[in-house]
């Protein structure tokens, strides 16, 4: 974390903002004084926050730059991107920004889409019921690149060669830290698969840690030509006149249409995935108008339906009929209540949640209404924990009938029966038939109490900024996690997002792999106003627990 406080701010905002159980505030006197694992910090000017020390100083250094917090955010995402956060250049950005000239809050979709032939029957035939977990073929395309660009273009003051310094340096080599040195070595029997990521990844083949030592110098050639390239782009453009706007848009499509997608592809196909480079062009980066409700006066924001946010929203919305401050925070009534709250609204997450630019529409007017979070509440059962509660049905909140109502009425939270094995050597290994997205860690009574305390310290990280100006950013990002297919010598590692899709309507309606559709995915930054100005930007480590702890 970093922060300035050095001088009175000029705006009255409100605003707290947190990451895991760290805890800070852009206000002159602390809103609560609960013990946490860090002291909380107090800014005036500007906040970076994030999960990693090199991450926020790259967040400092923009802000000394005389940027604002969106010029940090990308800062910050490109650092994360190069350290292999549990996140890698390829994968997924997410992000809410509140634009303090407009008074909105704004979304950043920049979530990867199914590439050329990753249809349904293509996973079906190489025994697949739903993605592979790793490999090429879970990889969906990259849409960091494209997001940190537009988000900088649209919203940021710096130029992409300001933003990308920090990352550029870090690419040149950094000492790298243990844990992500240990998730190396730990994953190399994967790893070993691809041409690109051993030459990467392992540093020292042939010895018995052929990962990098923590704290030595990790290099990232093709990575940091990768960047520099993107810089090139956008000096090139400047230099024929071209706006700040344009000339990042350049180095935008150098990426998506140019010489680093034709090296991506070609890397992506001798490994044998998908992507094209129809794919990479014909991807785009939305700015989305966010889902929001409000809770006892204030407004929370999330992304829509395609990732799991409005799962927080529904919630709220069904704890809205409970009076928790009276059962006593953390009584047993109190824990069942938001317990029973949260199984009512992932059990509509994992029905009715999918990409809402693809048929079939998502019921989201009937999922957010008061009156069936109301009809929701009425079905807790108070005496007991229930763990096969199912969807709901929230059509007839929105005027409609139920299109999957014969599927609904046979859904089960019983365990699938595991998936075939995969035909295709190298496509990674196929992902347990389950109604919980691939990749979430097994059940409490399957770990040990360090394992299960593992899981609430690591994951994607997090991004929040804020500066005196009234800007506010939360971004998830995520994607490319170790173990990643590297593509050919662009250093990018690709997303595994493909694993999030079902292959069949009965394992999620609206979450069936079609070609350009967006899995529904677990990251969800939030934000929330208070009286009309930022008050809260949050988001925590990933997986399905994400919405339960910012709850």
């Amino acid at each position: 974390m970093r922060a300035n406080a050095t001088a009175p701010k000029k705006r009255r905002t409100r605003f707290l903002t947190g990451l895991a159980l760290i805890c800070v505030g852009l206000l002159p006197t602390p809103l609560y004084a609960a013990r946490t694992q860090k002291p909380p910090l107090h800014a005036r000017h500007w906040l970076a926050i994030t999960g990693k020390p090199l991450s926020a100083e790259a967040g400092a250094m923009m802000f000394q730059k005389g940027g604002n917090a969106v010029d940090a955010a990308c800062a910050m995402l490109g650092a994360v991107t190069t350290m292999w956060d549990v996140l890698a250049w390829g994968g997924e950005t997410q992000a809410l920004i509140y634009h303090p000239g407009l008074k909105k809050v704004i979304g950043i979709d920049a979530l990867g889409v199914a590439p050329k032939g990753a249809t349904a029957e293509f996973f079906q035939s190489k025994g697949y019921r739903f993605p592979p977990e790793f490999g090429p073929l879970a990889a969906v395309t990259p849409g960091t690149p494209g997001g940190l660009m537009t988000m900088l273009a649209e919203y940021g003051t710096l130029s992409l060669g300001d933003v990308l310094g920090p990352a550029i340096q870090m690419a040149d080599g950094y000492p790298i830290e243990a844990e992500t040195a240990d998730e190396i070595e730990q994953s190399k029997a994967e790893i070993k698969k691809w041409t690109y990521s051993r030459a990467v990844f392992l540093t020292h083949p042939g010895q018995e840690r052929e990962a990098p030592e923590a704290g030595e110098v990790f290099v990232q050639k093709d990575l940091a030509a990768t960047l520099r390239r993107l810089v090139d782009a956008e000096r090139r453009a400047l230099k024929q006149g071209k706006s700040r706007k344009q000339a990042i848009y350049a180095a935008y499509d150098r990426f998506y249409k140019g010489d680093i997608a034709r090296e991506l592809v070609r890397g992506v196909t001798e490994e044998g995935g998908l992507i094209t480079l129809q794919d990479l062009a014909g991807w785009k980066v939305r700015i989305e108008e966010p889902l929001s409700t409000t809770y006892k006066g204030i407004a929370v924001y999330k992304l829509p339906i395609w990732q799991q946010g409005p799962v927080m929203l529904q919630t709220l919305n069904i704890l809205e009929a409970a009076n928790l401050k009276e059962m006593g925070y953390n009584s047993p009534r109190y824990i069942h209540a938001l317990y029973q709250a949260m199984n009512l609204a992932y059990a509509d997450r994992d029905f009715y949640y999918g990409d809402p630019y693809f048929p079939p529409e998502e019921p989201v007017r009937g999922l957010l209404s008061k009156e069936y979070a109301r009809a929701r509440y009425a079905q807790i059962d108070w005496t007991k924990n229930d763990p096969s509660v199912g969807p709901g049905d929230p059509y007839p909140f929105q005027g409609g009938t139920n299109p999957f109502a014969d599927l609904r009425a046979k859904w089960t939270v019983a365990p699938a029966p595991e998936a075939a094995p995969a035909a295709a050597a190298g496509s990674g290994s196929p992902a347990a038939a389950r109604r919980l997205p691939p990749g979430t860690p097994p059940p409490a009574s399957a770990r040990t109490e360090s394992e299960f305390l593992e899981q609430f310290r690591r994951g994607t990280t997090s991004i929040e900024t804020a500066d005196e100006a009234g800007w506010v950013v939360s971004v998830t990002p995520s994607g490319g996690w170790i173990p990643a297919v590297i593509a050919g010598r662009t250093g990018v590692g690709l997303s595994q997002r493909m694993q999030s899709f079902a292959t069949r309507p009965e394992d999620g309606p609206y979450n069936v792999v079609v070609l350009g559709k967006k899995p529904r995915v677990t990251l969800t930054p939030t934000l929330a106003l208070k009286e009309g100005l930022p008050y809260l930007a949050m988001a925590v480590q990933c997986w399905d627990t994400t919405d339960q702890k910012l709850l």
